[in-house]
């Protein structure tokens, strides 16, 4: 499957992402895929290769700017985005209505999905009553970026993590409960036991970082999870 790379702008930085269509005739469901906090990685371009193969028109959507960053250049840009939720969801919204006007997206059964930021970002899409129908998260960090918005959830939540996970402290799995709670949202957590951060990522074992590592069941699991919460709602 092809991915055709997209240009857009928010506050005249240039964004780059890619998208790939699997449209067989008329119109199909929309899929936002936001990345992790490296970035645009050959990872979430294979996710978006994936979904396009079931029929969907996936966007791997671009948070930075940039490609390619050394790890220390990435965290500073992740960080940056955790400290500024309005940036956040300028940058999120603009792939989404990007992805919601390609001439093959139905525009009214988008969905978004992230790994690890970009669950952050799928989540907090979500919160901003975005028009979207789930906000899906694989190994996503619970910590609210600065200026996350509140009150109701209309989209269901789906997000996955592992037990073992270093980012996601018991209180701020805590914290996810009762916010979901709080905003009457219909939303699912669901646990992976001995599993660690970046379970989806077939690169991350080389990486070396404690507590991060590749899981083939988790990463399995948790994707037909996410592909059976799109059966029932788009």
């Amino acid at each position: 499957m092809d991915l055709v790379a997209h240009t857009y702008e928010v506050d005249e930085v240039r964004l780059t992402g890619f998208l790939a269509d699997g449209a067989t005739r008329g119109s199909a469901p929309g899929v936002l895929v936001a990345h992790e906090a490296p970035g645009i990685t050959d990872h979430i371009k294979d996710r978006a290769r994936m979904l396009a193969e079931r029929g969907y028109v996936a966007f791997a959507l671009d948070m930075y700017g940039q490609t390619n960053l050394p790890l220390d250049k990435a965290r500073e840009q992740s960080h940056r985005l955790m400290a500024d939720a309005a940036l956040m969801r300028r940058r999120a919204r603009a792939a989404l209505d990007l992805l919601a006007s390609h001439n093959h997206c139905d525009a009214t059964r988008l969905v978004a999905v992230g790994f690890c930021l970009g669950g952050v970002v799928a989540l907090e899409l979500a919160r901003d009553r975005a028009p979207i129908r789930c906000a899906v998260g694989f190994h996503p960090g619970f910590m609210r970026p600065v200026g996350s918005a509140t009150g109701p959830i209309a989209a269901k939540v789906l997000m996955m993590i592992g037990d073992d996970d270093p980012i996601v402290p018991a209180e701020d799995r805590a914290s996810f409960v009762e916010e979901m709670k709080a905003a009457g949202a219909d939303w699912q957590l669901h646990v992976f036991g001995g599993v660690g951060h970046s379970y989806t990522n077939r690169e991350i074992d080389a990486r070396g970082y404690p507590g991060f590592r590749y899981n083939e069941q988790a990463d399995r699991r948790a994707w037909n999870l996410m592909l059976a919460l799109f059966d029932e709602i788009v």
